[in-house]
């Protein structure tokens, strides 16, 4: 099934896109009395329920899907079932924790002047604050705005508390997967790569990863898909467009490190809970690697789509500067 995070009331409510492309509001849903009256009000307190809050929503979902055309024109009119221009935030717009991997595809390491693959996972977190949904405008930095670079990534979401867990065990915390893009402002990338000393690297280092750090940094959507409906992740295929011209496409299977070792690698320090994310790494074809280099600019408008889970599309603008 695909979750989604309505934008109705502050902080949003759970929903459900359906087959139809309809968005079904699960509160409105859900009877009022017996299990599904105890339904949580968000996608994040649904995934901390478990398995439990998971089949309550199955079961609204399956309930909806048999109702009569009477039944559905009813839901339609009192707002439980809403088009496809509903307006949604990230379909968990709240996570606690973001954690993103770094110099994860094999493509992306070419491109960057043949960079080596590390020895082991590597990444680093991202502020919760930078999170976006679909179809939102992006800002771009005041003091940052010329070299603002898109990276469409497949994000993990999890669904149980994961920490120090082994790769053989890593797949069953995960409640499924949504699209993402990592911006990054690349204002300070060639001071590390000009830096000569180790110091010189760090300090450079730490304010490169502060410019993934601005407000709408993270958008995430446009649905998180459960982990059931997606068997085979290597499968599928991260596409990035600006403005319609495509820009990535690579498969999930050109990862260095497959999921299931880098959850098990980021587990043994962070502690994840039910609605935090793990960005998995981005494909090669960002605008830094390219010759010459595509940053955003006002106007565009940036798409990652990933077969089988939709499509996140965002807008950049410069905003009031």
């Amino acid at each position: 099934m695909k979750l989604v995070t309505i934008d109705d009331v502050k902080g949003g409510s759970a929903g459900a896109k359906l087959p139809s492309g309809e968005i079904l509001h699960l509160g409105r849903a859900a009877h009022t009395q017996g299990l599904e009256s105890w339904l949580p009000p968000t996608v994040r307190s649904i995934l901390a329920a478990g398995s439990v809050g998971l089949d309550v929503v199955r079961g609204i979902i399956s309930r909806v899907s048999i109702a009569s055309p009477q039944q559905l024109d009813t839901l339609r009119r009192n707002g439980t079932l809403t088009g496809r221009e509903t307006r949604l935030l990230a379909p968990v717009p709240d996570p606690r924790l973001i954690v993103a991997a770094g110099l994860a595809y094999r493509s992306h390491l070419e491109e960057m002047s043949g960079t080596p693959s590390p020895p082991h996972p590597t990444g680093f977190m991202k502020s919760p604050h930078s999170v976006t949904g679909p179809d939102r405008a992006v800002t771009l930095p005041r003091d940052a705005n010329a070299h603002v670079d898109y990276e469409g990534e497949l994000a993990v979401v999890f669904g149980r508390p994961c920490h120090d867990v082994s790769a053989d065990e890593a797949m069953g915390y995960i409640a499924g997967y949504c699209v993402a893009n990592d911006l990054s402002a690349r204002d300070w990338v060639r001071d590390v790569w000009n830096a000569q000393t180790p110091w010189e690297a760090r300090r450079t280092w730490e304010v490169n990863i502060m410019g993934k750090q601005f407000n709408g940094f993270t958008p995430l959507g446009p649905v998180l898909i459960t982990a059931d409906e997606i068997p085979v992740l290597g499968d599928l295929r991260i596409v990035t467009r600006i403005n319609g011209s495509v820009l990535q496409d690579a498969p999930v299977s050109d990862l260095i490190f497959d999921l299931a070792e880098t959850i098990a690698w980021f587990s043994r320090w962070y502690h994840f809970e039910p609605g935090d994310v793990l960005l998995t790494g981005t494909p090669a074809g960002v605008g830094v690697g390219r010759q010459p280099q595509q940053f955003m600019t006002d106007g565009d408008v940036v798409e990652v789509e990933i077969d089988g889970i939709g499509t996140l599309r965002n807008y950049i603008t410069r905003g009031d500067h």
